[in-house]
């Protein structure tokens, strides 16, 4: 039985196929919104795919909207001073985690990156995935695309928006107290923190949210629930909702994740999961992006292959999904990937969905994919490569596993 007990009924979902259906969707919600926009993103990139975005938060500001933007130090290093300006000017309130410091990514702190891409709009709507404020088709350091970054996002309403409302409201509210710390505004500090004190902790009480009747959502069996990851107290749930779905299929598994290195647990999990049965089948990124990314993984995808896990390297472009469907009923879409960065540092997000029409419609999208637009690792082939690519596997590997270490968290 797949279902957990954190997930919760009255569920309304929407699968959104990469920028192309995500982007339409989150500013017609933006357009309608009449009370509060949040909105966090790792990236946000003022490509005229990002303006449009902006130009939607703009807008809404500007008919007294309460808007809140969080973007990341590292994804988004900048944001142009004339939309400072322009944001400044409308009411948009925005604020930039960790900017990176003199001593960048050199200093292991700085490492603890806001990787979630979440909205809310008016305590209605949630959107949560992958995708960041990007367009599909631009890449900063490789430029126009010859095909559209694959990815995925879900707009939702039910229980589940209240969870993440409240999860912004307190980052938000944190990420403030934090900076004003930093430059001693200690008059600030006093001043916010019994607001700051007064968040919740984590969520209404799941009976609360539970009581939120399918009448309004009229989705009595689509059941879902918001999978945090930071660094206190939610380290490591959204590696625990993969183990237990794993663990507990019974046909089939279907993950597309764009940087999978996945620690022993989940390996393992995938391993036992090939040898009892079930058909495993991972799509990873077939084009180099990243060196560590792309070198670090080739080791363990090897030894995935062995014990008959079947993986295919998606070819036409950038692969940046993250996403996984077991048995046809379960599903999560989010933007944790299945790797150190995500899983042992940085602040994630991901929907865990309990809804067969929801999970076998994002199971043909990515069967669809594994059969036109993939190719099979091949272990002989993979093999035959030179000498010194093999080297850089092992070096990336070797590298990996000693920062992991450093770090002193077990993966």
């Amino acid at each position: 039985m797949l279902r957990s007990a954190t997930l919760t009924a009255g569920h309304s979902l929407e699968l959104l196929e990469g920028g192309a259906q995500f982007f339409p969707a989150l500013i017609a919600a933006m357009d309608g919104a009449a009370r509060e926009v949040r909105l966090e993103t790792y990236i946000f990139d003022f490509d005229p795919q990002g303006i449009a975005v902006a130009q939607a938060l703009e807008r809404a500001a500007g008919r007294g909207v309460a808007v809140f933007v969080v973007v990341d130090g590292v994804g988004t290093p900048r944001v142009p001073q004339e939309w400072q300006q322009r944001w400044a000017q409308s009411g948009v309130r925005w604020q930039q985690f960790q900017p990176l410091g003199q001593w960048g990514l050199l200093m292991p702190g700085q490492w603890r990156r806001m990787h979630r891409k979440l909205c809310v709009v008016d305590g209605e709507w949630a959107f949560c995935g992958g995708i960041n404020v990007l367009d599909d088709w631009l890449d900063s350091r490789h430029g126009p695309l010859s095909a559209a970054r694959l990815d995925y996002a879900v707009k939702v309403r039910g229980p589940l928006v209240e969870q993440c409302l409240q999860a912004m409201q307190q980052f938000w509210a944190r990420a403030q107290v934090a900076r004003q710390l930093e430059h001693l505004q200690w008059r600030e500090v006093r001043s916010q923190w019994p607001q700051w004190r007064s968040l919740p902790s984590s969520g209404k009480p799941l009976q609360a949210l539970a009581a939120q009747t399918d009448a309004a959502t009229g989705a009595a069996d689509s059941h879902a629930a918001l999978v945090l990851r930071d660094n206190v107290r939610n380290r490591s749930r959204i590696e625990r909702s993969y183990l237990k779905a794993i663990g507990e299929a019974r046909h089939e598994v279907v993950l597309a994740n764009a940087y999978f290195l996945p620690g022993g647990r989940l390996r393992r999990a995938l391993m036992h999961a090939a040898r009892r049965g079930v058909r495993v089948q991972v799509v990873v990124q077939g084009r180099y992006e990243y060196f560590m990314q792309y070198h670090a993984s080739r080791p363990v995808l090897g030894e995935l292959v062995r014990a008959g896990v079947e993986i295919y390297e998606y070819t036409p472009g950038f692969l940046h999904a993250k996403v996984a469907v077991v048995d046809g009923v379960w599903a999560t879409v989010g933007s944790s990937n299945l790797d150190p960065l995500s899983l042992l540092l940085a602040r994630e997000a991901n929907v865990v969905v309990y809804d067969a029409a929801f999970a076998q419609r994002l199971q043909a999208a990515l069967l669809t994919v594994i059969s036109g637009s993939t190719r099979r690792w091949d272990i002989a082939a993979d093999a035959r490569r030179p000498w010194h690519q093999r080297v850089r596997d092992r070096l990336a590997f070797g590298l990996m596993r000693f920062l992991i270490f450093f770090s002193g968290i077990r993966y």
